[in-house]
């Protein structure tokens, strides 16, 4: 069994910071590509940033120049350090995590609100 367990959302006014983090635990074999996803009320889970194994990132348009994706692989965390809030941001974020070795399986955290104020 693999666990994934977020923490670091809240509210913050618009313009201002937060860092997610999101550590696995359990029977992990080999974490691959992890990510973060968030789901705004109505609409659709979106994705936000991956980083894999050997750090190299990506970001969905909406975030790019303003979050920031790390992974600290001796601690199985990834972070999401999101700065310049806006009240568009506000939604669920869910970590995921790619484990495996010849067989990859997907595995997602709770969430974590993060609402920002305007």
């Amino acid at each position: 069994q693999v666990q994934l367990v977020e923490s670091g959302g809240g509210l913050v006014q618009a313009g201002g910071s937060l860092r997610l983090s999101c550590a696995a635990s359990g029977s992990i074999s080999r974490i691959n590509d992890m990510g973060w996803y968030r789901q705004a009320p109505g609409k659709q889970r979106e994705w936000v940033a991956t980083i894999a194994r050997g750090g190299s990132t990506e970001y969905a348009e909406s975030v790019k120049g303003r979050f920031t994706i790390s992974r600290d692989n001796t601690k199985n965390t990834v972070y999401l350090k999101m700065n310049s809030l806006k009240p568009e941001d506000t939604a669920v974020y869910y970590c995921n995590a790619r484990i495996g070795y010849y067989t990859e399986n997907d595995y997602w955290g709770q969430g974590t609100q993060v609402t920002v104020s305007s």
